[in-house]
């Protein structure tokens, strides 16, 4: 029976020596989380488990006084933890995004509590996880003990983002605003890039498109496309022009046709009240939505995946800025790959040729330190809004040709000595 109380009682129940997730995408439970802060000196040796996120500030745990208290193991280097980490105090665990779940089952990271934000309950006695289905449902078929904010801002989402009122132990009335993240305007370089890879999709693609400028170009790209369907990790506002106009129908799905697919959502009120109660859309573990298998069962998958930097053999760096982890491998790989095996896929590296710093992000080499996320032996296509690089099936010195015809002018002919000390003849006779 759940027992309706106040933050401070419900966070009670956490106790020293144990592990605790908490909910993320934009639906943190901060109200729990700082209660639960609150405590640090009646607490020690507490494990926080978290994914990705989005938190209004710096996450209230994260404070040199509690760094014996709460134990940071991140499995997306999230805004609110980011600078815990670059400092030392927290760690990040290593892991592509759909196998997280198999961490928390297999019993290898073992979650005793689990902090949520859930959207009131349904006529049947059901809330919602809302925006945030993603390690969720995993952390919560884990974990002995569930205390959650009930919140009249979360949507309900259907699917695998549902748990019934009685599983959890203490619960906390709250009217508290989801996070909202503004849609990012496309600049003239990201539509550019999305002008090129857009050409490239057919009608009846199924979409996996991130977050961010160039994801947005892409999507307003597709307008006059036909028959898309949707089965994403992130869903963002950028989709609901293409689901209002009826370009994104989901018709030639595989894999829940007539069906909207995601595993988190992240953007503004409007997608949020789009997605309550939402017939056509299903929030789903990550597990599921992120296993490759599954992914290459429907036809023609376009995957549209970003980059920190990519050296000239295809190795493309995601996560880091040289030995700095800034974010995770999230579900990168997972598309990439799936995206590869379906039948008629395409999979997509999509970066500005420069940094806002006028650094160039095709470099002979990766950033020492820098993590591969996604091999030169999966890639395919590298895009910036010079044009696109063919990789598939090309030697090492015939992408570097590739790639240095669509990194910025400026960066060219280094580019180029670079690739003639390393390929030597090979890359001088095709010049």
């Amino acid at each position: 029976m759940t027992r309706y109380t106040t933050a401070a009682e419900a966070v009670r129940l956490i106790r020293s020596h144990s592990s605790v997730f908490i909910q993320g995408s934009t639906s943190i439970p901060e109200v729990l989380v700082r209660a639960m802060t609150d405590r640090a000196d009646e607490l020690t040796d507490v494990t926080i488990y978290s994914g990705f996120g989005v938190g209004r500030s710096d996450a209230p745990y994260c404070r040199p006084e509690y760094k014996e208290t709460f134990l940071v193991n991140s499995l997306f280097v999230a805004n609110n933890i980011r600078r815990w980490l670059a400092d030392g105090y927290g760690q990040s665990i290593p892991a592509f995004l759909g196998e997280i779940p198999g961490l928390f089952r297999s019993g290898m990271l073992p979650v005793d509590t689990v902090l949520l934000n859930l959207s009131r309950p349904n006529a049947e006695g059901y809330c919602s996880y809302g925006v945030s289905a993603d390690l969720t449902v995993s952390a919560v078929e884990m974990a002995h003990t569930v205390i959650a904010q009930i919140n009249e801002a979360m949507p309900f989402s259907e699917g695998d983002a549902v748990i019934p009122l009685s599983r959890v132990a203490a619960a906390v009335e709250v009217n508290e605003p989801l996070v909202e993240v503004p849609t990012a305007i496309p600049t003239d370089v990201e539509l550019r890039i999305g002008r090129h890879i857009a050409e490239l999709i057919p009608d009846g693609a199924t979409l996996q498109i991130g977050v961010g400028g160039i994801p947005n170009a892409v999507l307003g790209a597709l307008t006059d496309h036909k028959h898309l369907g949707l089965h994403t990790e992130a869903m963002t506002d950028g989709v609901l022009p293409l689901i209002e106009r009826g370009v994104i129908d989901n018709s030639q799905k595989k894999v829940k046709p007539g069906m909207n697919v995601a595993s988190l959502a992240l953007g503004s009120r409007r997608l949020y009240d789009w997605m309550d109660y939402c017939k056509t859309l299903e929030m789903r573990d990550v597990a599921w939505t992120n296993d490759p298998f599954r992914i290459r069962q429907n036809p023609k998958v376009m995957a549209v995946n970003s980059a920190v930097e990519v050296d000239l053999t295809g190795q493309v760096c995601a996560d880091s800025v040289g030995t700095r982890i800034i974010s995770g491998v999230g579900g990168q790989h997972d598309f990439m790959y799936g995206g590869a095996l379906s039948e008629g896929g395409k999979t997509f590296i999509a970066i500005p040729s420069m940094t806002e710093k006028g650094q160039s992000k095709i470099k002979a080499m990766l950033t020492p330190g820098a993590g591969v996320v996604t091999t030169r032996h999966m890639i395919q296509h590298i895009v910036t809004e010079y044009g696109v690089a063919h990789l598939q099936g090309r030697n090492l010195a015939q992408r570097a040709k590739a790639l240095i015809a669509i990194a910025h002018p400026s960066a060219r002919e280094e580019l180029e000595r670079a690739a003639c000390e390393r390929f030597g003849y090979s890359f001088l006779r095709l010049k």
